[in-house]
């Protein structure tokens, strides 16, 4: 199940030695190189399925299968969204535990591209000579590399909100970057938002916040207002989602948060992603806003930041990020060490637990 074009570090396989590689991997002593190894080993074998957990990011984390064949399908579209065909040369630097590392691995196998593997640290590009034609990275490995983004032409970027802070930098980069909407159930992504270099066809800064969807994804709303993916090449099954969205067109749409995140205080719906968004401007630790109950407002709008130290936030902190007033925290609250996932993904009712 693998192109014949398709390389590690520039070396062509034949099934046998491809065999022997995965033999190598698993047993090799760097943790990285044995997730590879058993990703791989699992593909090869002929099973129809791949067992995958989701992040846990926004609940329990569980264990899903995956069909091999859907699998391929979002490669496939993946390399014809981008126009990335034969000998791409990719590198893998996230974690083959997880989807997004996964499909690096099956894109350079079904598209034959020469796929290049380092550790999935948080500068991944610093040691690196060699150029790339496609990368993914989170955000947090983005703003440790942006000296070093030159190296890669087309970068994928997905696993959290873009910060406004790292959009503004991403501007003065030559890498075409790409912020991607997707989940483990959608294997990885099923829609692509252009970051920089954008085109005179971009008429609006409006136009520059839609997503747009891959070939073969159809999208709607339901009555929540949140949205709903019809992918049958990726999923046997319709997408419900917990994201609040506005639908642009028939293939674009506004993402605006999540609907388990909205906080209804004193009647006003308000969304924590796009106050984050805004915060990200002067909080340079991790933070996120939530609602906690309250008589009066039925829900209170707090801040919550990473921080051993006690942080003096002014009014005029708040007015400088253009925040309503109804988007000012009533209350901050620091914490010397957030929850996370496995991943590395913020835990936020389990710090709202911690907290009350």
């Amino acid at each position: 199940m693998f192109h014949s074009l398709f390389k590690i570090n520039s070396h062509p396989f034949t099934e046998t030695s491809l065999t022997e590689c995965v033999k190598r991997f698993l047993v090799s002593d760097e943790l990285y190189l044995h997730d590879i190894g058993k990703f791989l080993n699992d593909w090869l074998d002929d099973t129809e399925c791949i067992t995958v957990h989701t992040s846990g990011s926004t609940g329990k984390p569980k264990q899903i299968k995956l069909l091999k064949v859907h699998m391929i399908n979002s490669a496939l579209a993946t390399g014809e969204y981008f126009s990335c065909k034969t000998n791409t040369k990719a590198l893998l630097c996230l974690s083959a535990n997880y989807i997004a590392g996964k499909m690096m691995l099956v894109r350079a196998m079904v598209l034959g591209w020469d796929i290049h593997m380092v550790s999935p640290i948080s500068n991944p590009l610093e040691n690196l000579t060699t150029s790339y034609d496609f990368c993914a990275m989170v955000p947090m490995q983005v703003e440790a590399s942006l000296t070093n983004l030159h190296k890669v032409k087309k970068l994928i970027i997905g696993g959290a909100p873009i910060p406004s802070t790292l959009y503004k930098e991403l501007q003065k980069v030559t890498t075409n970057c790409y912020a991607t909407y997707g989940m483990t159930e959608t294997i990885t992504h099923i829609a692509i938002k252009k970051l920089n270099n954008f085109s005179t066809a971009i008429s609006t800064e409006s136009d520059k916040s839609y997503f747009h969807i891959l070939p073969n994804v159809s999208i709607s709303q339901d009555a929540r207002d949140c949205l709903v993916i019809n992918a049958p090449k990726v999923s046997e099954e319709t997408i419900v989602t917990n994201d609040i969205v506005k639908l642009t067109s028939s293939s674009s749409f506004e993402w605006l948060g999540r609907y388990d995140n909205v906080i209804n205080s004193g009647g006003v719906k308000i969304f924590p992603e796009q106050i984050e968004e805004k915060l990200s401007k002067f909080i340079k630790k991790r933070f996120f806003v939530a609602g906690i109950p309250d008589e009066r407002l039925g829900k209170k709008l707090i801040l919550v930041i990473e921080s051993d130290i006690r942080l003096c936030i002014s009014k005029f902190d708040y007015e400088k990020c253009k925040l309503t007033k109804f988007e000012i925290p009533k209350q901050v609250f620091e914490l010397p060490k957030f929850i996370e996932t496995a991943s590395g993904k913020v835990q936020r009712k389990q710090i709202l637990k911690q907290l009350f």
